[in-house]
């Protein structure tokens, strides 16, 4: 895991459901945790594009109902601001599935776009990703 070059607003707090764009067989899942997070007492944690996470399993295959799952945060709707001064968001908040906490992702294929601070952070993602933004 690298470190972030630009500030990305941290918009998607615990509970947050994503989409999951990958084809590891869950569909969509709700954030528990943000792995590494320190905050200020009584806020509440919140996660950005390249955060690492781990998740609750809501819709998908049954056998990974219910599953507790570490995974990326690749696509938030808030927009931020990168060094250059463009401002980017994406039309859906989106997470990868990971095998295990190193970033090897579970899926094989992934769809519609991954952020570029994403694919910086986590090389493993970046190698599966098609559509880098």
């Amino acid at each position: 895991m690298k470190a972030l070059r630009s500030t990305v607003t941290r918009a998607l707090p615990v509970g947050a459901t994503l989409n999951v764009c990958d084809n590891s067989g869950a569909k969509e899942i709700e954030i528990i945790s943000i792995r590494g997070y320190k905050g200020v007492k009584r806020r509440k944690p919140a996660g950005g594009v390249g955060d690492f996470i781990n998740a609750a399993v809501k819709k998908g295959r049954p056998d990974m109902m219910k599953q507790v799952v570490p995974a990326i945060i690749v696509r938030q709707k808030k927009e931020y601001r990168r060094p250059n001064g463009t401002r980017i968001k994406f039309e859906d908040n989106a997470a990868v599935i990971l095998k295990d906490d190193k970033g090897n992702p579970k899926g094989t294929i992934f769809k519609g776009p991954i952020a570029k601070e994403a694919t910086e952070r986590w090389p493993a993602v970046a190698k599966v990703a098609s559509i880098i933004i």
